[in-house]
């Protein structure tokens, strides 16, 4: 879709939240109705024009221009919007189902979270351009579809921390489970070929979930998948290692 196509739908839902007619712009452009119209189907607008129409609106045209730009998919939050995120429980969770395409009626079928904080945390996430709360509390994501959390960062750091005991608490012997430990001694470069691989199995993972959010919620499963690899060696046979202290953990 080209700038301008975006400019005008801006214009054309800013004229909306005003509750500002076609009539009314044609009053003040000091043209017909119709002349009105035929400007915004054939998107025919001078500046000159676009500029009265903002002046109507008590605005600048670089308002409408960051409207455009604030609604492009997120693809990071900063450090410290994580942070405000990690720092209320309720509303890690909340944003993680709502990542997962669930619902106000069905977080609060599912938790114990009374709907005034439901909305108040959905509020939140819409200042953080997470998401788009429409009326009735829809929710649209504005969130693209190779959103990560930062490395290291406090989300990543709260589920390493806070979650890593309770992850592993479990025998990973049921069905929809597995667990695979893997060591060997790899050279560099098939380390780096491995590990290309392991991106490639992230971004399947991330393809199946996508497919998946049509499906309604009863049929779908909370899944987490941990993939790591690093240098590394039992920390318990390290002290038979005559090198240990040389040679670098990383």
């Amino acid at each position: 879709m080209a700038q301008s196509t975006h400019l005008i739908n801006a214009l054309k839902k800013t004229l909306k939240a005003h509750a500002k007619t076609y009539a009314d712009v044609a009053a003040h452009l000091q043209l017909s109705e119709a002349s009105v119209k035929r400007l915004f189907a054939q998107q025919s607008f001078s500046l000159q024009r676009l500029d009265q129409i903002c002046q109507m609106l008590n605005m600048e045209i670089s308002d409408l221009l960051q409207q455009i730009s604030s609604r492009e998919p997120l693809q990071k939050l900063s450090l410290l919007q994580e942070q405000e995120i990690v720092s209320d429980v309720e509303l890690l969770l909340i944003t993680v189902c709502i990542l997962n395409h669930w619902t106000l009626e069905e977080i609060m079928a599912r938790f114990n979270i009374a709907e005034v904080r439901c909305i108040k945390h959905l509020t939140h996430l819409d200042r953080l351009q997470m998401i788009e709360l429409l009326p009735m509390n829809r929710v649209r994501l504005r969130v693209a579809a190779n959103f990560r959390w930062h490395e290291n960062g406090p989300i990543q750091q709260f589920f390493i921390t806070k979650l890593e005991s309770d992850f592993f608490s479990c025998d990973f012997e049921q069905q929809h489970e597995q667990l695979m430990v893997i060591n060997g001694m790899l050279s560099h470069s098939s380390n780096v070929v491995f590990q290309r691989k392991m991106t490639q199995l992230a971004q399947e993972f991330d393809e199946l979930n996508s497919a998946d959010n049509k499906l309604p919620l009863d049929k779908r499963y909370g899944t987490t998948v941990v993939i790591a690899m690093r240098r590394w060696r039992y920390g318990l046979f390290r002290q038979f290692d005559k090198y240990s202290e040389q040679t670098p953990q990383t």
